[in-house]
């Protein structure tokens, strides 16, 4: 074989070699694309804020002691409502999103029954009441119950239908997916952590995700979500000086609202400040012989 034909043959291979590589990974998918891409089922287990959107408060569920009750029951008592969408029988993510929720609440220093009520609904149509009851009573004393006499009567773990957990997730903006479990069968549950705050009548207000919430985001959004009737003044002035960040499911430090008070404040220094120098001093009182 002759050196050009060598050299030729080479040129052959290494096109051959290089050709599907560029294929694959081309300017519009760099090298390693492929292995960063979400699984398929987490597209569909996200999270849409359907803020001030209504909740379906006449579809019937079961609550912990299996008695057949509607959303709206646990509505329309002028307090907000914290809520979950969980399935009882998860060992990972679930009891999580409940450990997170409780240590908030617990160190809000609210109180259940008395500032906020609780409200956790399962995903999965199979799950029992006496499923829900025992998460009931995990989360009770998680919360320190015993030093809240009205949280009993204030938590509701509820089980449902199939088109009632439907309604209810779509209302919420809240997606799932079925996934297999470590055995094979499609009995877990693909889902986002997030807690959520509605009013008093049935509206969505908050949204707090993940699995370790601040208290003192739970306790402004349970402010705003029952239209500033609960809380001191000193967390009015707060919630004015944060502002909530729907992409990030939190509260924020307001800078303007901050930066406008103190100039407020500078103005009315300074108004006093002259008030007080303007005045004439008095003339001192004669002294009689």
């Amino acid at each position: 074989m002759s050196i050009r034909a060598a050299i030729g043959l080479v040129v052959l291979v290494v096109s051959a070699a290089v050709l599907p590589v560029q294929a694959q990974y081309s300017a519009d998918q760099p090298v390693g694309a492929t292995a960063q891409q979400a699984p398929a089922w987490q597209k569909h287990a996200g999270i849409d804020q359907n803020l001030n959107g209504p909740l379906p408060l006449k579809d019937t569920f079961t609550d912990e002691s299996g008695h057949t009750v509607q959303l709206g029951d646990f509505f329309n008592h002028n307090r907000p409502v914290m809520m979950a969408l969980m399935y009882y029988n998860c060992r990972l993510l679930c009891p999580e999103v409940l450990h997170g929720m409780a240590t908030a609440l617990r160190e809000s220093g609210f109180h259940a029954g008395k500032e906020y009520d609780v409200v956790v609904v399962s995903i999965d149509p199979t799950d029992k009441p006496t499923d829900a009851a025992s998460e009931k009573q995990h989360f009770l004393s998680m919360i320190d119950a015993e030093n809240q006499p009205k949280a009993a009567a204030a938590l509701h773990f509820l089980t449902g239908p199939q088109s009632s957990i439907t309604d209810l997730a779509h209302a919420t903006g809240f997606h799932y997916v079925r996934v297999p479990g470590p055995d094979g069968k499609m009995d877990q549950f693909a889902h986002s952590s997030v807690i959520m705050i509605a009013t008093p009548d049935g509206r969505m207000s908050k949204y707090l995700f993940g699995v370790d919430y601040q208290s003192r985001d739970v306790r402004l959004a349970l402010i705003q979500a029952s239209t500033r009737h609960i809380g001191s003044l000193s967390d009015i002035i707060l919630l004015y000086c944060c502002n909530y960040s729907p992409s990030q499911g939190r509260y924020t430090v307001a800078v303007l609202r901050i930066l406008g008070l103190a100039g407020v404040g500078s103005i009315f220094a300074v108004g006093l400040m002259l008030y007080l120098l303007s005045k004439k001093p008095k003339k001192p009182t004669p002294v009689g012989v």
